[in-house]
């Protein structure tokens, strides 16, 4: 088994009104950053750090998360432009157009509310040089 964890988040969980809607908001912003669904079982599915799951789950206790505010990470502006027109198309609304912000030169970014009102970014920082794409874990 292999897993690749970025530097801060081990994982997060949603968890979800409608889990059948949030699947495919979340499957359509995910694709065009390419990240692939891990799995899925009949109350909750995952892709890499980020489990998404009804209230009925075993993890979920009955209890909504409520909003949370969750960025995702773009290779290129091109990549933010997709996410956004790809989540409106699946059902996320419109919460910042792709658009530089001015929290540092070159972050440019888009905003959706999932089908839960979580803020969802996808933002591209700028010509950078990374030293690894992921941490491995490999048991």
């Amino acid at each position: 088994m292999e897993l690749h964890r970025g530097r801060l988040i081990d994982h997060l969980q949603l968890v979800v009104r409608d889990l059948k809607a949030s699947r495919r908001f979340y499957e359509a912003v995910l694709k065009v950053l390419d990240i692939p669904i891990g799995g899925s079982a009949e109350d909750y599915f995952w892709a890499d750090e980020l489990f998404v799951s009804s209230p009925d789950s075993r993890a979920a206790v009955g209890k909504l998360t409520g909003r949370h505010h969750l960025a995702f990470q773009a290779r290129d502006r091109a990549m933010v432009d997709a996410f956004y027109r790809a989540g409106l198309d699946a059902g996320g609304t419109d919460n910042g157009a792709p658009g530089e912000r001015p929290y540092h030169p070159g972050y440019y970014a888009a905003f959706l509310l999932d089908p839960d009102g979580n803020n969802i970014e996808a933002v591209y920082h700028g010509a950078a040089e990374r030293s690894a794409a992921s941490v491995k874990i490999t048991f």
